[in-house]
């Protein structure tokens, strides 16, 4: 009986000490990035900020929001944004590194004003992405990323991750 017991207490202290290391931990970054549209000659630089949070080792879930370009041209002024949600899958490839694909909805808008004109409009599409990140402290990590928010529009981008 004595020996049941040990063995259930031991069963419990396991099982609570595997949950703890796999709790969902939150995350928050930024990145920098540059923007090409197919069919124009210009990258746009942009940036982002974004948090999730990581569900374990191998599963996050992501909101972004980012410029992807500003426009200042004779007659143009205006910029293009992208809000996006994301599933991301990820897998450690050995000392810190880790390769990650990112399946998502996102909203990319654009809002200008053309000679003197107002012009709004947005595209609601899928995204994805593949990335590779490093661990740089157990808190930091950096990551690089190519990202299709649409099928005429690649964004490849560099930040920094901190879990807290």
């Amino acid at each position: 009986m004595l020996k049941n017991i040990a063995v259930a207490a031991a069963l419990v202290i396991a099982s609570s000490a595997a949950m703890a290391a796999d709790a969902p931990k939150f995350y928050a970054g930024a990145d920098i990035s540059s923007s090409k549209l197919d069919g124009v000659d210009d990258r746009e630089n942009g940036y982002s900020a974004f948090g999730g949070v990581q569900i374990n080792q191998n599963f996050a879930a992501e909101v972004g929001v980012r410029r992807l370009a500003s426009i200042e041209e004779t007659g143009v002024d205006g910029f293009y944004n992208q809000l996006s949600v994301s599933a991301i899958g990820s897998m450690p490839v050995g000392a810190g590194f880790s390769v990650f694909g990112r399946l998502g909805f996102n909203r990319v808008t654009v809002k200008a004003n053309v000679l003197g004109e107002k012009f709004r409009d947005h595209a609601n599409r899928g995204l994805y992405g593949i990335g590779v990140a490093y661990s740089i402290t157990p808190s930091i990590a950096a990551r690089v990323e190519v990202q299709k928010p649409m099928s005429d529009l690649t964004v490849i981008s560099a930040g920094v991750a901190y879990t807290f």
